[in-house]
């Protein structure tokens, strides 16, 4: 495939958007996200006149009577919408305090240099659909198959995903050896601490079903940050106290996931005070039962029960209902 690569003034770029000529979200490509403060970086970025990385255009639909056509944006929607955004004064960008002055308050000459601000276009020509995909999927993947999260990742950089970041570097995680170096690598660190999080929030959830609308939602403003953050350094601190040993299944991450969601709810939500050996005991008999349950003939019901919940469908919404029960019952029964 032959590509040319040209420089486009912006104020062509846009009108197009205005004009419906130039399309800059086709069905098939992921919505991405960025925050407001992102955004906001951005277009100090285009202001100052510093350049930006080229975007890719392909030809789309062509009106043979009229001679119309339109052209696809295949990679670089966020940058040019951001820009269509400031252009138009639209109030999904909040130019609000911050040092980026909203474009209806620039001079005329500032304007001009808005509008004339030239663009570096990669024309990838006529393709079949199948082919732009193709390209859009080359152009935003790597050597192997993105999993939700790293995908997530791509999409999103406010203030959820950072927090869930931080998340997963405290300490505690890297002292009990919870994740292992491919974790890192695949982002299941910062995956676990999403979950995490939403599951202290508003309960279990299926998968990692719920990931991509709390990253939306708390994209530009996490306000639970403090509370959240205060109440599972109180639930870490718990745990720590209750001085698990090394070996403990405690420490795989769907069994640690469970005790956190658990005792966050018990004791920062319900505020019911609990006696860190007491809890320890508790938890590590159960554990035991656990571990035991096709050694034995009769296994107690909520050993049997967990145990198939860690078996199978480990990451299901009722499997981690039933797994969050069945710990709540032993913690909280004398």
């Amino acid at each position: 495939m032959q590509t040319s690569a040209t420089n486009r003034r912006l104020r062509l770029l846009l009108t197009g958007i205005r004009d419906k000529t130039l399309v800059p979200n086709p069905h098939f490509q992921r919505r991405l996200v960025w925050s407001n403060g992102h955004k906001l970086a951005f277009l100090e970025t285009v202001l100052d006149g510093l350049p930006f990385p080229e975007i890719f255009l392909s030809a789309g639909e062509v009106d043979p009577d009229t001679g119309d056509g339109t052209e696809l944006i295949v990679d670089g929607q966020q940058r040019i919408t951001t820009l269509y955004e400031y252009f138009t004064g639209a109030p999904s960008l909040r130019v609000g305090q911050s040092g980026v002055p909203a474009y209806r308050n620039l001079s005329d000459e500032q304007k001009v240099g808005f509008l004339e601000y030239e663009v570096v276009v990669r024309d990838l020509g006529p393709l079949s659909e199948d082919e732009t995909k193709e390209i859009f999927y080359r152009i935003n993947s790597t050597n192997y198959s993105l999993n939700a999260m790293e995908v997530n990742n791509s999409r999103f950089d406010g203030a959820l995903k950072k927090f869930a970041e931080n998340l997963a570097e405290w300490d505690f995680f890297t002292k009990h050896k919870v994740f292992s170096s491919l974790d890192g690598r695949r982002m299941k660190d910062i995956q676990f601490a999403l979950t995490l999080t939403i599951s202290c929030l508003s309960g279990y959830f299926n998968r990692d079903d719920s990931h991509e609308e709390f990253l939306w939602q708390y994209n530009d403003d996490f306000e639970y940050a403090t509370e959240v953050g205060s109440g599972l350094h109180h639930v870490i601190d718990f745990v720590e106290s209750c001085d698990f040993p090394p070996r403990s299944r405690v420490w795989q991450k769907a069994d640690l996931l469970t005790l956190l969601v658990e005792l966050y709810q018990i004791i920062v939500t319900e505020k019911i005070e609990l006696e860190p050996s007491q809890v320890s005991r508790k938890m590590q008999d159960f554990y035991a039962e656990v571990e035991n349950v096709t050694r034995v003939s009769d296994p107690s019901e909520d050993a049997a029960e967990y145990y198939r919940r860690v078996r199978s469908g480990i990451n299901d919404r009722i499997s981690r209902i039933n797994r969050g029960e069945a710990v709540r019952r032993r913690i909280l029964t004398d």
